[in-house]
């Protein structure tokens, strides 16, 4: 090799980088961030064992209820928080759609999950779990002050119940939202005329379901004083005492709303690859089974066994519960809620 030919050698290896040496971080492992709402739980022996199958590990990034959680996403789309976002449910779905947050992706482990519960055909997010929001009311209270527990839904505005109910705000609340939305599908009453009457019947109105199931209900706050609350199909497990026995609070028959929550891959990850195997992993029979005693939601894949506590105690409704498009939701939420304000709040 000639003088002149090693030198444009040596200028190419220059300008290429190629002769720099040093560790390779290929094999590094790679972070993602999962956005999500304030309840979101898993234990850490199986999060754990999602790093050891896959060298990937997760940094959790908590932001409020479900509501927030999509807000905040949509004003950061073009500089994502992070990889993954799990928790938007059916009452904010099309909010999210419409405002192109998440790219496609199709798991494989679909396979086990109803179509039923598939309500993006582009496959832009990916069913999870099912928190079906229901008014529970507390059985020992009822049966301490004899007095028949409500018969229904719209029995709540009736004089014998009156003072006993605590709702969330639709404003603020994410349960609070599916209740609302629910009493839309209420048949002979018209939504208008149960809300004036509950209003009438002095029902609470609180910002957040914390507030409510911990400080106002009766069979979990000893300083709580209402009997009936705006809750989950889950939430009598959560009242079975520590010593066995049945639970305390019960779901009232025909009050369920059907929320459904989802995960999508962000748009404009840098791990896109890691993401959608983190949407895999959500779906997995280990993380489905471990769901429910640590955020009470139901698991979504077909197979997927309870925990005995749930067995005996949650109130899945076996038929669909009430529900409504997220396409009509998110075309009327925010009048909704404007209507309902000025009849309960006003």
């Amino acid at each position: 090799m000639n003088l002149r030919r090693l030198i444009v050698v040596l200028c190419a290896l220059l300008l290429s980088g190629a002769w720099l040496v040093g560790p390779s971080h290929a094999d590094e492992p790679v972070t993602i961030t999962l956005v999500t709402h304030d309840s979101f739980n898993a234990s850490k022996s199986v999060l754990r064992a999602f790093k050891q199958d896959t060298d990937i590990r997760v940094k959790v990034l908590r932001g409020g209820d479900a509501g927030q959680v999509v807000n905040q996403a949509i004003l950061t789309k073009d500089h994502p928080l992070g990889d993954v976002l799990y928790g938007v449910d059916n009452t904010f779905l099309s909010r999210a759609l419409d405002h192109g947050i998440f790219e496609p992706y199709e798991s494989p482990e679909l396979a086990f999950v109803p179509s039923s519960h598939q309500l993006d055909d582009r496959h832009r997010v990916t069913p999870i779990d099912r928190a079906d929001v229901c008014v529970n009311y507390d059985t020992q209270w009822f049966a301490e002050h004899n007095i028949d527990p409500p018969g229904g839904i719209t029995s709540l505005s009736e004089d014998a119940y009156r003072g006993l109910t605590v709702v969330e705000n639709p404003a603020t609340s994410s349960p609070g939202l599916a209740f609302m939305l629910a009493t839309r599908s209420l048949g002979a009453m018209d939504w208008r005329t149960f809300w004036t009457a509950l209003r009438e019947n002095d029902v609470a109105v609180v910002d957040g379901w914390e507030q409510a199931w911990y400080e106002r209900f009766t069979a979990v706050s000893e300083n709580g004083d209402r009997p009936i609350v705006v809750s989950y199909a889950s939430s009598p497990v959560a009242t079975v005492p520590e010593d066995g026995g049945p639970a305390r609070a019960a779901v009232l028959d025909g009050t369920c709303f059907e929320q459904i929550e989802f995960a999508g891959v962000l748009k404009g990850t840098e791990h896109r690859k890691a993401a959608r195997q983190f949407v895999d992993f959500l779906l997995s029979e280990e993380f489905q089974e471990d769901m429910p005693e640590q955020m009470y939601v139901f698991p979504v894949r077909e197979g997927a066994e309870l925990p005995q506590l749930f067995v005996e105690h949650a109130d899945l409704p076996t038929q669909p519960g009430l529900s409504i498009p997220p396409e009509a939701i998110e075309k009327s939420r925010e009048k909704w809620i404007r209507q309902w304000t000025a009849i309960v709040l006003r």
